[in-house]
């Protein structure tokens, strides 16, 4: 429940003024906003004051107004496999209940602020819950090396490693000996 006072020249900051407290008063809004500081999970994230294109709609219903919408952001990050930077887009959708007074509203439930309602929050976590944990630049991304670290993808399938089993290194050294004492 927030008791916070709202800016109303706040960007994510949204006037319900238009539908009063009329149940079934409907307006939509199309905004393009900057996306807030720090909304990223890992190694991918929307940038900082990037266009976020939304399609919201606000009901005015009995307890408050509720918001239903889609936002579209784009993403930036690095591939979790083979650490290349990654651009795409994520889209999301959201729906909250915004109550009029605390008495209706349970403990997490979000408030208005007089007329004013705070869409930040909402979309924050429907964007953070759909960001892949450990994003990619392709599916058949191969990685890296785990010897060397080259990107395996410019490598080639060719690309290995002599590998001795290490209870038999001490051996290994035994051959070239016995090649050099018979070449000398």
């Amino acid at each position: 429940m927030s008791l916070r006072s709202l800016d109303p020249r706040a960007p994510w900051v949204i006037s319900t003024h238009d539908l009063g407290r009329r149940p079934g008063s409907m307006r939509t809004l199309t905004p393009t906003l900057p996306a807030p500081v720090d909304l990223a999970v890992g190694m991918i994230g929307v940038p900082k004051d990037a266009d976020v294109e939304l399609d919201i709609r606000l009901e005015a219903v009995m307890e408050g107004v509720l918001v239903t919408g889609t936002a579209q952001a784009p993403l930036t990050g690095e591939c979790s496999r083979c650490l290349d930077p990654l651009t795409s887009e994520i889209e999301v959708d959201f729906q909250e209940l915004y109550f009029y007074s605390a008495e209706d509203a349970g403990e997490d439930d979000l408030l208005l602020d007089g007329e004013l309602l705070d869409l930040e929050p909402v979309f924050r976590d429907a964007v953070v819950l759909a960001l892949p944990l450990s994003p990619v630049c392709g599916e058949d991304c191969p990685g890296l090396c785990a010897e060397c670290g080259v990107r395996l993808a410019e490598a080639g399938p060719d690309h290995r490693h002599e590998t001795v089993d290490p209870r038999w290194a001490a051996l290994q050294g035994l051959v070239e000996e016995q090649k050099d004492d018979q070449e000398g």
